[in-house]
């Protein structure tokens, strides 16, 4: 068993472009020893997105501060503490922290090879 704090995960701003006031933790990884998923938490700061890109693996998304904007190609959908969210693979996606207040956090699971 492994018990990870995320006050204790470094945090990791994205190489990607199109990234504004991002950050990433890695609470849970091949790292720790997990053979099949991994656990990454992005925080968005007020004003802060992802880049609008797809990519071939699925998120389940689980938000746990504050709201944001869940964008694909032909929508954006809001979503708030306590929901769930799953972005299917090579779906255009991009994540948006549309207030001006508060950071916009959310747990993202992947598949661990794409981490």
């Amino acid at each position: 068993m492994v018990i990870v704090s995320l006050k204790d995960t470094d945090k990791i701003v994205p190489q990607m472009d199109g990234v504004k006031g991002v950050y990433k933790q890695t609470p849970l990884s091949k790292e720790n020893g997990a053979p099949n998923f991994c656990f990454r938490v992005f925080t968005i700061e007020p004003g802060g997105h992802t880049p609008l890109h797809k990519h071939p693996f699925e998120h389940m998304n689980y938000v746990i501060q504050g709201q944001g904007l869940m964008v694909s190609d032909t929508q954006e959908t809001l979503v708030n503490k306590g929901d769930f969210a799953y972005v299917e693979p090579n779906e255009m996606h991009q994540f948006k922290n549309p207030s001006q207040e508060q950071d916009f956090v959310f747990i993202c699971a992947v598949p661990i090879e794409f981490e």
